[in-house]
Order: C-alpha cells, then structure tokens, then sequence
C-alpha cells in the first residue's frame, strides 16, 4: 500500500471551487469523488477493526482482565491517529527528505496539505490528501494493538502504554518508510501489498518480545512442564470480533487498492474472503490432528490467520492460490500455538501465531504465488528478515528500557486478583444485590440469609 504521492504521477488534478478538473487530468469528477468515498468507506472499516480487536482479546482472556484491556485498545486506537498526526505521517512518507537515502527520512511535522488539501496526487484516480492521511492513520495503532493481546493479563499499564507510543511513532513508521513509503525494500522490488509484515509481523514481533519477557501467566505452566489451559471468559464476544475484523478487513485489503477501480477491487476482496474461509478449515483440520474434538479458539483464529497471510498478495494472486494460501496459513496457526507452549511463551490471544507466524508466510508466498513474474522469493526472504531484526531489536529495546525504569509485570498479588482492580479501581460488570463477583470475576450466589 504505498502512498500515491510516493509514485511517478501520472496526472495532477485540482479542484475549484466550480469543480473543474485541470486539462491534464485524465479522471473524470464523477471517477474521482467515486475512488475518495470508497477511500473513506475504507478507513471506516478499518476503524472499525479496533473494535474488532477489543471484542476479540476481552473474549479470549479471563472477565477480571475485561477493564483494563478495552482501556488499552482504546488508547492505542487513541494514541495511533495522534502520534501519526504529529510525526509518524512524516517519518513514514518523507518523500524527497531522505537523511540517509532509502533508509530514514522525515518530511516534517503535522500535516502540509497541498492547496489546502484540495490538490490530489494520483497514480489510479486519485483522492484527497486528507483521505491519505485518515486511511494511513488508521493502520498506525493496528501494529500496537497486536502486542496488547499478546502481553494480555499481566503488564502494567503505564509500561504498555509508554511502550505502544514509542513502538508506534518510530519503529513502525521508520520500518514502514522502506516499503511504503518509497524505500530501499521498495526499490529492491519487495512487495507486500497491505501488510502481511509491515504492519502484521511487525506487531507480531512486538508481540512475540513481550510475551518472553514478561514470562507465562500464573498458573499457564507446572513445574514438571505441563501446561494448563486458561479458557477465555466469553466465546460469543469473541466471535463477535473475529467477524468485526473479517468485515474491516474488507477496507483494509480492499481500501489499499487506493481507487474504487472495478477489478482491483473486486478481485481483492474475493481473494480476501476466501484466504479467511479458506484458512478456518485449514486451522479445523490441523486441530483435529492433535485433539478429538474442534477448537472454536483455533477456528476463529484460523480465519485471521487466512486474512493476515492473504493480505501481502490479495490483488496479484488468483483466487485458487488464495485458498491455497489460506488452507496453510490455517495449518501454521495451529502448529504455532502448538509450539510457543511447549517453549512456555504465554501468549492468551494467539496473536503471536496469527500474526507473526503468517505474515511471515503471506509474504512469502507473494514469490510462490504472485502473477508478476517480477516478484521474487528472494527478495520476499531478504524483506522479512530485514524486517524480523528492525523489529524484534526496537522491540527489545524499548521493552528493555521500560523494564529498567518502570517495570513490566504486575505483582502476583495483582496478577490473581486481577487488573480491572488492580489497575482501575473497578470491574466491568455491575452485578446485581443478590451477588457478588468472585476473584476470578465471576458471579458466584450471594450467601442464603439466616432464617
């Protein structure tokens, strides 16, 4: 998804206050004001992809937890447009203020909108820089987000939220600068059309980083190394969200099209609903190799695990290699829930699997699967590693320097009574007089009164 105005124009379009299209403009109205409300109707789906994740995260985590994680998806939501707005749109597109070439630039602070933002830049139609900017914004705090369900039910909040501003404003962004933003991966022909690893694998990078340091939850894993497991608190709601993100993604993958052009757009959002089709049953069948019985958890992740890997090549693949592509991003979600517990990496979500896991794949898989003859395995390779040690490093280090002067794990005592508490001050459910809520979160029968 690379910013139009880091392309070769094509046309430069202007609009007065009588509507008229500069002669040179090769876009009608009619095609222009058609692309910026498809753009816009993105950035709504997107949006509403937080919600998405909130849902999702609270339903697969214990109910004591459910307060202190829809505060941190609301701040990262937050946070992600406002540090965007002040220096992240800047450091992602700087365009011809490269400081060291194709690695690291800035083009300023805040916004700069040409003629007011009434000149649009286009490549494929084109849409206001406004639009640009909200549609970019809106992918900004995904990457953040992923680390939330990962770190879930343990981190302190402070520590989260100091982490998830630095990780958004500058690895994201910087990292996102080398692909979307015109940058040397760009240059060197890496593809990755919506974000399989710049914003997937980067957040599951993150993600992956916390959840070793800050060590299992308590009671995930015995002494004598079995593991037990800890059931999210509310399945429904967690369905809920998987649906919610199934439908944003339909802006996401779709939106990066950048245009309402017909074929592009249709073909993406095909691709995209059968790599999440796809890789539910992928994820039902790999599960039923290790248990008896299905796993809804495993299923509703197989479906993300299907959109994250289609998203690196939903619009340069058929819609035979998207399933393909789904099925085995399925299959990989499960084998790495399956192995992250055997290395004791707690992680309550499976945001790591979903997320780092087929990002990787997905964009991989633009070199088996791609129609282009010029995208290559190799250079696909040489973008994930490249992308594996920026952001694993920046994670490291920010939650390293976070360890040392704030902390990153709640006490124990907090841990079991839980941070809705503990963090809060409050729980997130009212429960009526004739009960009480029990340390788990739960409501348990008030006490019979004497007769």
């Amino acid at each position: 998804m690379k910013k139009l105005s880091s392309v070769p124009l094509i046309g430069l379009v202007t609009l007065t206050p009588g509507l008229a299209l500069a002669e040179e403009a090769t876009v009608s109205v009619g095609q222009w004001t058609a692309n910026n409300v498809w753009m816009m109707i993105a950035t709504a789906l997107v949006f509403i992809m937080h919600l998405g994740f909130a849902t999702l995260e609270t339903g697969l985590t214990r109910s004591k937890n459910t307060v202190n994680i829809l505060f941190k998806n609301t701040f990262v939501a937050c946070i992600g447009i406002l540090t965007y707005f002040v220096i992240g749109f800047g450091l992602m597109y700087p365009g011809d203020a490269w400081s060291i070439t194709e690695v690291f630039g800035f083009a300023g602070f805040g916004l700069n909108p040409p003629e007011n933002g009434t000149t649009i830049q286009y490549a494929s139609g084109g849409y206001t820089y406004y639009t640009d900017f909200l549609f970019q914004a809106m992918f900004a705090a995904t990457a953040a987000t992923i680390v939330s369900g990962a770190v879930a039910e343990r981190i302190k909040l402070k520590s989260f939220m100091v982490f998830a501003i630095l990780f958004v404003t500058f690895v994201y962004t910087i990292a996102g600068s080398w692909k979307w933003g015109g940058g040397w991966l760009d240059k060197m022909g890496f593809y990755d059309f919506a974000g399989s690893t710049v914003v997937h694998s980067v957040g599951g990078w993150g993600a992956l980083v916390g959840a070793a340091m800050l060590g299992p939850r308590l009671g995930k894993y015995g002494k004598d190394g079995t593991m037990t497991p800890i059931p999210g608190s509310n399945m429904p709601l967690a369905t809920v969200g998987v649906f919610l993100l199934w439908l944003g993604w339909f802006g996401f993958n779709g939106g990066s099209v950048l245009s309402a052009d017909p074929a592009g757009t249709s073909l993406v959002l095909v691709t995209t609903s059968l790599g999440a089709a796809s890789g539910f049953i992928g994820a039902v069948a790999a599960n039923l190799l290790i248990s008896k019985k299905p796993d809804l958890s495993m299923a509703l992740n197989g479906i993300l695990a299907g959109l994250v890997g289609i998203t690196a090549s939903a619009d340069v693949i058929t819609p035979i290699s998207a399933v393909i592509i789904g099925l085995i991003a399925g299959g990989i979600v499960v084998a790495s829930v399956v192995t992250l517990d055997r290395l004791k990496i707690d992680d309550p979500v499976g945001a790591v699997s979903v997320h780092l896991a087929c990002g990787i794949w997905g964009t991989l898989a633009v070199g088996i699967f791609s129609t282009n003859p010029e995208h290559s395995f190799v250079t696909q390779l040489i973008g994930v590693v490249a992308y594996a040690a920026t952001a694993a490093a920046g994670s490291a280090l920010l939650f390293f320097l976070v360890k040392k002067t704030m902390g990153l794990r709640v006490s124990a005592e907090e841990e079991r009574e839980g941070l809705d508490f503990g963090e809060h001050d409050m729980h997130a459910y009212d429960f009526s007089p004739g009960t009480k809520e029990s340390s788990v979160g739960t409501a348990v029968p008030a006490a019979a009164p004497a007769e």
